[in-house]
């Protein structure tokens, strides 16, 4: 699946707390990206979070775990969760976000997905 998103843009992936097996082996916990002069730190759990990105130089965490979109500026780093585009979890909105990147400026925006339920399909 990775592999066929690939085709469509650039994909960059990290694991998640349930991506096991050997299919997820090759998959890094965390990863850096350098969009224009925009560094991002991507990881799954931002519990598990072990530097200081303003003191890194990271202008962006982008994080998953709990499923529950957010987008917030804490000591001049962008913190962003996504949220899930897949099956519903829990109550939460099925959602996705994205960057807009304008050479070292960055802002995030969310967007909550309509998925009609089953009695409407």
């Amino acid at each position: 699946m990775l592999e066929e998103l690939g085709t469509l843009a650039p994909v960059t992936v990290v694991r998640g707390n349930n991506d096991e097996g050997p299919w997820a082996d090759s998959i890094a916990e965390t990863e850096v990206l350098r969009i224009n002069d925009v560094l991002i730190y991507v990881l799954h759990n931002l519990a598990e979070l072990d530097l200081d990105p303003a003191a890194a130089g990271f202008h962006v965490v982008v994080f998953g775990h709990s499923h529950r979109p957010l987008s917030e500026t804490r000591e001049g780093v962008l913190y962003v969760n996504p949220g899930s585009a897949g099956p519903r979890r829990f109550k939460l909105p099925i959602s996705v976000a994205e960057l807009q990147i304008a050479s070292a400026s960055v802002t995030s925006k969310l967007f909550e997905l309509e998925v009609p339920s089953a009695t409407q399909r």
